[in-house]
């Protein structure tokens, strides 16, 4: 199950994670981001213990998009050793998540 992250426990649930996170960056009015989380959640089952995946209310954490750059929904970033190391964003579909996820949990690049 993808874990919940806001601005207070971004620094301990992303950035001191030993294993890589895939952060879904969404927000309630965003039919795409919506629409992904099913593939968000199945993500997060199929790859328990290689790939943290973690998700962002947006709409609740606007300082936290701001800081990381994040402009549009939904956005996906991949961070790994407490530094981003990935990003999708745009139009992302369901087939692009799981290709970000599959590569960053078996190893990256």
């Amino acid at each position: 199950m993808a874990v919940e992250v806001t601005k207070d426990s971004f620094e301990t649930e992303v950035l001191a994670e030993e294993k890589p996170v895939l952060l879904d960056f969404w927000g309630p009015a965003c039919k795409p981001c919506l629409g992904l989380m099913p593939t968000v959640e199945r993500i997060a089952e199929k790859y328990d213990g290689k790939l943290k995946v973690a998700k962002v209310n947006a709409a609740q954490n606007r300082r936290l998009c701001i800081n990381l750059k994040v402009m549009s929904l939904p956005t996906f970033l991949v961070f790994s050793g407490g530094e981003e190391v990935d990003r999708l964003s745009g139009e992302v579909t369901a087939e692009d998540v799981e290709k970000l996820a599959a590569r960053w949990a078996d190893g990256g690049r």
